[in-house]
């Protein structure tokens, strides 16, 4: 039977004393993590890397700037964790799965794919100045320019070194080659016009580069 405890003033049964329970500290956490990542994103878009600190993050994130400092130790990381989010959001809007690189038999309409695709989210303001800002910053500090390099960038090469790898096995692509230089054919100028503005970049733009470089990849 189950005890009553309405009228002996027991109350060891009863699951609470009126009050709420704490707060999850976990959750708070990640609330203000989140908003810090948006903060440090958006502030970048709108004042530039220059004028973004980390009182000013802290203030449109609407979290004392503590917080900030607990977790990270310059805005530079700020963004750079920011950023790898931003990717991985991403991905998770495109369908959870991780990028892979097409392979459909056609080596150049799938680096011309792959390349159109990074034109498009290179001009995305949303991606375009944390980009820039990043790619800067990593020119004169070197830890962050490594993490960039490891975290963000190498992955990324990799896709491409693995596509051209499956089209030497299938003799689209001259055995002698070295994938790891041969991407950079394909990339290297596509990254310099973007960061230098030396030049616009297109669809057009990336479909010549592929063209051009499979040109001299290509077996003879």
């Amino acid at each position: 039977m189950t005890r009553d405890t309405r009228d002996t003033g027991d109350t060891t049964d009863r699951k609470s004393d009126g009050r709420k329970p704490p707060p999850d500290a976990g959750r708070r956490s990640e609330r203000s993590r989140r908003a810090i990542y948006d903060a440090a994103l958006s502030l970048v878009a709108d004042a530039g890397y220059q004028k973004t600190t980390i009182e000013g993050i802290a203030a449109r994130a609407g979290v004392g700037k503590q917080t900030i400092y607990r977790w990270w130790s310059s805005k530079a990381e700020v963004l750079l964790e920011a950023f790898l989010d931003l990717q991985d959001q991403a991905a998770e809007a495109a369908g959870g799965t991780p990028f892979t690189f097409p392979d459909t038999g056609d080596l150049a309409a799938d680096l011309k794919l792959v390349l159109r695709a990074t034109v498009d989210e290179l001009l995305d303001p949303k991606f375009e100045e944390p980009s820039r800002a990043l790619a800067a910053e990593g020119v004169v500090n070197a830890q962050l320019g490594a993490e960039f390099v490891t975290k963000l960038l190498e992955p990324q090469l990799q896709l491409y070194v693995d596509r051209l790898r499956s089209a030497q096995a299938a003799g689209d692509v001259r055995a002698d080659i070295d994938p790891r230089i041969a991407l950079e054919l394909v990339v290297a100028p596509l990254a310099q016009r973007w960061l230098q503005h030396s030049g616009p970049i297109s669809h057009a733009y990336t479909d010549t580069l592929v063209d051009y470089a499979l040109s001299g990849l290509t077996p003879r």
